[in-house]
């Protein structure tokens, strides 16, 4: 089996390695072609599927296969030596024996893979997708689907090209209660919809400054880790979660945890790309490191006067109506408050009309499925489609639209700009400064292409 040991092995890969060979930019991954294992998989074959991150989300989205018929988590990947052991001892107690392996590409080689579930941190969400589907493996992707509008676009062509199904982690879209009060808006319970508010708090500490250079820990391949991204020193308050507000690595809250209900206001609205865009707030809190916005107020509004608003409040943890996360869509004849728990139909009065609750479990199910005899509905729903049998609940193709929204509301926080944005595909009009955050700068040879 080839090992990449530096960027020298990465580039002279480019020239050999998987039986069909394409190559995207100069990483070199050798890709079968689209027409693979993984897009023949039968009602009664086995789904043989890769898992590639496991120091959060990842953990519990593969626990969900043992509630999926036919269907086994097979090989595992991540860059983080003591999970990677944690998790091959696990699978292995359960009478399976995954193959395990640091670098995903070498995973991605393998033949009798059909599908993969990506948990990374977000920016190498779509790099790994996209190299994924070239590969001719269906793509299971936790939000963000991308960590930048360019690659987001990108991903959605990847999918449409080698023709694998590509879903996206906003769960939301595959729980009864939200499926049940999207049908209920579409057919009229509050009139026409038009305006929709979500929001997020919580009360996250200070990360501190953390040491930089630090020394990289003996259980991580730091190379790897970074991945697409330009090459930076190792800091002390980066791994594992932090990465989340460092521009190299992350997207912010705002992609964080509001892209779960901008995308349940934008479901509901029945709207796509914005024509506006507006953004305040910093990172008022501390004074540290984070480089994203602890606080942030970002407005969208759409064709046929519609409109989006999301509040993200990091680290000071007052909740509207009391909940720390959810979502309003405000109509001509009432509102329906939206929530992972939750389903409560207000009239124009604010009187209760109708409510339905899951319960407090239902808060972690809905996500992963951890403590559900059933596994996430999610990952069903994307087994189930892969198998011919349903259609994805968040296709790449929603997924990104959604995601783009957040993406926008930083780059209109970065910049201070209000933002014009074309309906039809979501692009930045006549703003040089704005649209200089459309692409990141990626490491040489790691720059995604289809």
């Amino acid at each position: 089996m080839k090992k990449y040991n530096n960027k020298k092995d990465i580039n002279q890969d480019s020239r050999r390695s998987f039986i069909k060979k394409a190559t995207i930019g100069t990483a070199g991954i050798a890709l079968f072609s689209a027409k693979s294992y993984a897009n023949i998989i039968g009602s009664n074959d086995r789904l043989n599927v890769g898992a590639i991150g496991f120091n959060g989300q990842g953990a519990g989205l593969i626990r969900s296969y043992d509630h999926i018929k036919n269907a086994m988590v097979t090989h595992i990947c991540d860059v983080d030596s003591r999970v990677l052991d944690k998790m091959k001892t696990e699978l292995t107690g359960k009478g399976k024996k995954p193959k395990a392996y640091v670098d995903f590409r070498e995973m991605l080689e393998a033949k009798n893979l059909d599908a993969v579930v990506i948990a990374t941190p977000d920016h190498m969400h779509a790099p790994i997708g996209i190299m994924a589907a070239a590969a001719g493996k269906h793509v299971y992707v936790e939000k963000p689907c991308s960590h930048n509008p360019y690659e987001g676009e990108l991903f959605v062509q990847a999918a449409e090209k080698y023709k694998v199904k590509v879903q996206m982690g906003n769960q939301q879209r595959s729980f009864d209660l939200s499926i049940q009060a999207i049908k209920d808006i579409k057919n009229g319970l509050i009139g026409t919809p038009y305006m929709a508010k979500a929001w997020y708090s919580n009360t996250r500490g200070s990360i501190g400054k953390g040491t930089k250079p630090a020394e990289v820990p003996s259980w991580l391949n730091w190379d790897l880790y970074q991945g697409c991204a330009q090459r930076d020193e190792f800091r002390s308050n980066l791994v594992h979660y932090n990465w989340h507000w460092f521009q190299n690595y992350g997207t912010g809250e705002i992609n964080n945890n509001g892209a779960h209900e901008i995308d349940i206001c934008r479901w509901a609205l029945g709207v796509d790309f914005p024509v506006k865009v507006t953004s305040s707030g910093g990172r008022l809190h501390f004074n540290d490191d984070w480089e994203f916005y602890d606080t942030q107020i970002a407005s969208y509004e759409f064709e046929e006067n519609k409109m989006i608003s999301w509040e993200g409040r990091s680290c000071n943890g007052l909740t509207h109506y009391n909940r720390g996360r959810g979502a309003t869509i405000h109509g001509t004849e009432g509102t329906i408050l939206l929530d992972r728990a939750s389903y409560i139909h207000y009239d124009l009065k604010g009187k209760v009309v109708k409510e339905m609750k899951k319960g407090e479990a239902a808060r972690t199910n809905v996500l992963v499925g951890n403590n559900d005899k059933q596994g996430s509905p999610h990952m069903a729903n994307f087994v189930d489609a892969i198998r011919g049998e349903k259609t994805l609940n968040s296709p790449i193709s929603e997924g990104h639209k959604s995601v783009l929204l957040c993406h926008l509301g930083n780059i209109a926080q970065a910049t201070g700009d209000t933002l014009k944005i074309n309906p039809k595909n979501g692009h930045i009009l006549d703003n040089d400064k704005a649209n200089r955050f459309w692409k990141r700068a990626y490491e040489k040879g790691w720059e995604p292409k289809i």
